[in-house]
């Protein structure tokens, strides 16, 4: 589904990813590990658009996205959920998830009911202002949000932080349940080592924005973690 192959990327003098590459299967979930500062959240913004690339392939259902604007890319199908959430405080939750319906087919421009049936409690406050939901209800909102535009790549960039551990465990379930029954491809960066075994189907390790190992999750070994992961 997606495939990543030599990607660079730089901020100014400092580059960032080195000949960065990686698959992520269809209908599975990839989880992008590593310490801080090694280039996982600059993966998912150069996947998405929103950092130019040096050079490089990154190609969606064998669309190549590395020519196209940020704009452009979910109309092709990805769907970005980025850290921090950043829903709009001051529109209601019904607004903020139509924000997405431009992008969905003409004549089929409503919010997805599947939507509130993954996430029961947008439906309960639907009206309510995003700023007013908890940590944990915004993150659902922004996942809910990046769903509206019935994406085939989903995108995630730690949408555990801050969240309190019952809503941890439903966005977990939620994973599971866009891969197995609706065949969705998601791209999750996470630092929480147990939500990823959980969730994941494969890993990939960056470190110093190089993939240096990659795999099956079962493949995630004590060797990796205390070489690439612990602190």
């Amino acid at each position: 589904m997606l495939k990543v192959s030599g990607l660079n990327q730089r901020y100014g003098e400092s580059q960032t990813l080195w000949d960065l590459s990686f698959d992520a299967p269809k209908g599975q979930c990839t989880v992008v590990m590593g310490r801080n500062g090694v280039g996982k959240t600059t993966l998912l913004q150069s996947i998405m658009g929103l950092l130019a690339i040096d050079s490089g392939q990154i190609s969606v259902a064998g669309t190549d996205l590395a020519t196209l604007r940020a704009e452009a890319r979910p109309r092709h199908g990805v769907g970005y959920v980025p850290q921090g959430r950043q829903i709009f405080p001051r529109l209601t939750v019904e607004e903020n998830l139509e924000i997405g319906l431009p992008i969905r087919p003409k004549g089929d421009r409503k919010i997805p009911s599947f939507i509130y049936e993954l996430f029961p409690v947008l439906a309960e406050m639907k009206n309510r202002y995003g700023g007013d939901l908890s940590g944990g209800q915004q993150q659902q909102l922004a996942i809910g949000r990046a769903l509206v535009i019935d994406p085939k790549l989903l995108l995630l960039d730690e949408p555990t932080e801050g969240i309190q551990p019952n809503i941890v465990q439903e966005i977990g379930d939620i994973i599971r349940r866009l891969n197995d029954e609706l065949g969705l491809t998601v791209v999750l960066v996470e630092q929480k080592l147990p939500f990823a075994r959980k969730v994941g189907d494969r890993f990939c390790i960056l470190e110093r924005g190089r993939n240096v190992a990659s795999g099956d999750i079962a493949e995630l070994n004590d060797m990796l973690i205390k070489h690439y992961l612990t602190v």
